[in-house]
């Protein structure tokens, strides 16, 4: 979410994150993360979500990240990877150790 200030009201965080500030918390779905008590604060409610902050000075915009779900990355290694290539062959990702890849992800949703 690119914000112009981080004087948003609870209404607009919802409509852009969909996380909902109620008393229990900030809740999406079946989750609710407790939150500190008083005014809405979004850097305060984003840490609590794991959304990172990012202020851009030049610009004087911030990025609010998505929530991480605490799941982060331990290390930039990938996992042992083994798919079918174009041509229905096995093609295992440690095949190319040593050298740069790039991997393509698609989905349809």
């Amino acid at each position: 979410m690119i914000l112009e200030s981080l004087d948003v009201s609870a209404d607009e965080f919802e409509n852009r994150t969909g996380w909902a500030i109620k008393p229990q918390g900030a809740c999406k779905d079946e989750r609710c993360v407790p939150l500190p008590q008083g005014e809405f604060d979004v850097r305060a409610v984003a840490e609590r979500l794991g959304m990172p902050v990012v202020h851009d000075e030049k610009n004087d915009i911030y990025a609010v990240g998505p929530e991480s779900g605490w799941r982060v990355l331990e290390s930039a290694v990938a996992p042992e990877l083994t798919l079918p290539d174009w041509q229905g062959s096995e093609f295992t990702l440690s095949a190319m150790r040593g050298m740069k890849v790039v991997l393509l992800a698609w989905a349809s949703w």
